[in-house]
């Protein structure tokens, strides 16, 4: 005798730009995973790359979705220390666990590594499975839509400690859209200062200044002059590209100071690339690291700081859509400049 599987609605990325919902099975769970019962899920940057066609495109059909917060629906036999019921959010970076990266915190570099989302299925669904020992409870009385940034501030909280930012240091951000905005405000927490953010769209200059930021230049032509101004001729300590444009990382390595460090967070295109100055960069001692995304204990503090109201979140709660309408959220994201974060509500 076969017995049907229970089933749960599901957006799913059938091509580029197009969505599908469908019908599909629920995720069974081994001894040691548990199964969520998603209730906002939010749309990061990274799935509108693949909904353009321009990242992870070979994972096509899945089910996109990785900043989501939600209840437990189910335990396996092995789990104790969750419960059916509680809140919950959860590390999207599965690794083997036992390699030289794994141990680091280093998962992304693991050869066994699956990102939630993005190389296995994710949480444009009523449900999602996951390892036990991913998932993080939460407070009962915090509301979804604020669990659900936990991931993104899990992003720049690992860049500010891969930058080791220190106090009293000046900051220049390439990009004030959803993540350069929590840049901004991961910058003030550390202490940086002055904190200077480039952003050519004034609704997202006004609302970088409004998170935090000390000096917003939104005229290309006055970048250079601005943060020499403002860094006493120096150059900013630190530059974080936040948008992924190659002309913006050539120009980090004009605008940052001769033993300052450059912060590479923007996603560019797989083929695309900058001439290294050499010399320079072995006379004046730059630095440069990647930073792409929160986990382990990044995710464990991004979480405590915002269920302790360390982070403005307001402008980023305020526009979400139902699972049916996934197809029109993702085309609207563009449109509006003036919501930083769109969810979905399932």
């Amino acid at each position: 005798m076969t017995v049907d599987r229970p089933v749960m609605r599901a957006a799913v990325l059938v091509e580029p730009k197009k969505f599908e919902i469908r019908t599909v099975p629920v995720p069974e769970i081994g001894s040691d995973h548990v199964l969520i019962r998603v209730e906002r899920c939010g749309i990061c940057g990274t799935d509108l790359h693949m909904f353009n066609g321009h990242y992870a495109a070979d994972q096509l059909p899945i089910i996109p979705g990785h900043e989501f917060s939600g209840r437990i629906a189910a335990v396996g036999s092995n789990i104790a220390h969750l419960e059916i019921g509680a809140k919950v959010v959860a590390d999207i970076n599965i690794g083997c666990g036992n390699c030289f990266y794994c141990r680091r915190n280093e998962i992304l570099n693991c050869a066994e590594v699956r990102q939630v989302g993005i190389s296995r299925d994710g949480a444009f669904a009523e449900y999602v499975s996951m390892p036990a020992h991913l998932v993080i409870p939460a407070p009962a009385d915090a509301p979804f839509d604020l669990l659900a940034l936990t991931e993104p501030v899990a992003c720049v909280v690992r860049a500010a400690r891969k930058a080791d930012v220190r106090f009293g240091q000046s900051v220049l951000i390439f990009g004030a859209g959803p993540i350069g905005n929590l840049h901004v405000q991961m910058m003030r927490l550390v202490g940086a200062a002055p904190i200077i953010v480039v952003e050519l769209s004034p609704e997202r200059a006004r609302m970088a200044k409004d998170a935090g930021a000390d000096v917003v230049i939104s005229d290309p032509a006055t970048v250079r002059d601005t943060v020499l101004a403002h860094t006493g001729g120096r150059g900013a300590d630190v530059v974080i590209e936040s948008v992924g444009i190659p002309a913006l990382y050539r120009q980090a390595f004009d605008l940052v100071r001769p033993g300052g460090h450059i912060a590479a967070f923007g996603i560019a295109g797989p083929d695309d690339s900058v001439p290294l100055p050499l010399l320079s960069t072995v006379l004046k001692e730059y630095s440069l690291k990647g930073s792409v995304a929160g986990m382990g204990v990044d995710m464990h503090d991004a979480l405590t700081l915002l269920i302790h109201e360390r982070f403005s979140t307001a402008p980023f709660r305020d526009t979400y859509f139902a699972l049916d309408d996934i197809q029109n959220a993702f085309e609207a994201v563009p449109k509006n400049p003036a919501a930083l974060k769109v969810q979905i509500a399932m």
